[in-house]
């Protein structure tokens, strides 16, 4: 939840008696420097198996389906989502316009302190997170959306892929919560770094043939800089900044799969799913919306943008063996797929444990 700083009006004056770098214009003062690289570890899982693996899995009996363990793998997907829950009090408080906008790790914030024009690092205890007092601002001379996007971003060019790897141009919205105005638009590469909260969106595309359900299941190419050769539901995305979701997701479908607007159109919106994940430098909150995309029997998908290696169309309880059994999907795809054995049946209110896996797919802020 938002906290703002009225609420602590006893204690606003250290804050105020912040003193900046002078400026007599927006133009940043200062030069770029060899970074020293961080451990920025969020995440680029590479794999090596092939379908032949997938569908040995697919082939051995299962002897868990009326027992309590059948929830088990399904947990142990989530909790590889939810980590580091423990870190975060290395992380400090990244304040905007009197709200925690995201968090920023000690160590990741040595790097900040260079570059005085447009970070400062207030002592107080004013938001304190268990590890001592202290948080990160914004020169407050950085007013406009335009200013803040231009003056971060001219830092993080200047720190490089030495500390932010992936760096791809694309900016996401700075907000405390979906659909307000966003404070400023942050490169991608970037947000696990500043804790933002982070959206995107994740469509399952399936085939209903005779009430049995199946889902196209994609093998994302061995040349993608992140899950390279991981298993990936039909199309996802992150939620850059000016676009809408179902908007997004029809581009995302038509890149990733082939699959035209008159058909994407028919894509259905069917909720959300969130996590936490503190891993090194990194302090990811993403809430991923979920469609549904019922596709017609005969449509084969086709990647159009590389990303993908290939697609294979397997039955819905091979998909949740799979899951289960291994750690062949890429993380938080496994949230948006047992979100789907949810919604259509699969997993049952019978099954041992059935609220909390449920309550356990949204452990991070839905806002």
């Amino acid at each position: 939840m938002a906290m703002p700083l009225s609420s602590y009006s006893p204690f606003l004056s250290p804050l105020l008696r912040i003193k900046f770098v002078s400026r007599k214009s927006l133009k940043l003062r200062f030069s770029c420097c060899s970074p020293v690289v961080l451990n920025a570890s969020y995440s680029t899982t590479t794999s090596s198996f092939s379908w032949d693996d997938v569908y040995g899995v697919i082939s051995k009996p299962d002897n868990s389906t009326s027992h309590s363990s059948k929830l088990d793998g399904f947990f142990q997907r989530i909790k590889t989502c939810n980590r580091g829950f423990e870190m975060k009090s290395e992380f400090l408080p990244f304040i905007i316009e009197e709200q925690i906008a995201g968090y920023v790790h000690n160590q990741f914030a040595s790097h900040l302190r260079k570059f005085q024009d447009v970070f400062a690092f207030p002592e107080d205890n004013l938001f304190g997170n268990g590890g001592g007092g202290g948080y990160v601002i914004l020169n407050p001379s950085l007013k406009s959306p335009e200013d803040r996007t231009k003056a971060v971003g001219d830092v993080i060019k200047c720190l490089g892929e030495g500390v932010i790897p992936g760096i791809r141009n694309e900016l996401y919205p700075v907000t405390t919560s979906y659909g307000v105005p966003a404070y400023f638009s942050l490169e991608r590469a970037a947000a696990p770094f500043f804790g933002i909260k982070a959206y995107g969106i994740h469509l399952i595309g399936y085939v209903d043939r005779d009430g049995e359900k199946s889902l196209w299941i994609g093998k994302r190419s061995d040349m993608k800089p992140t899950f390279s050769g991981m298993l990936d539901h039909l199309a996802a995305g992150g939620l850059p900044h000016g676009i809408t979701c179902k908007e997004n997701v029809m581009k995302e479908c038509q890149e990733e799969a082939g699959i035209p607007r008159s058909i994407s159109n028919g894509a259905v919106p069917v909720g959300a799913v969130s996590y936490i994940d503190v891993n090194g430098y990194s302090y990811k909150r993403d809430v991923l919306f979920c469609y549904d995309l019922k596709l017609p029997a005969d449509f084969v998908p086709t990647n159009e943008d590389g990303e993908v290696e290939s697609f294979r169309l397997i039955p819905v309880k091979d998909v949740a063996n799979i899951i289960r059994r291994t750690e062949f999907f890429k993380a938080n795809c496994c949230l948006v797929i047992i979100d789907f054995l949810f919604r259509h049946g699969y997993i049952c209110p019978e099954d041992p444990g059935y609220l909390n896996l449920l309550q356990s797919l949204r452990s991070g802020d839905c806002s």
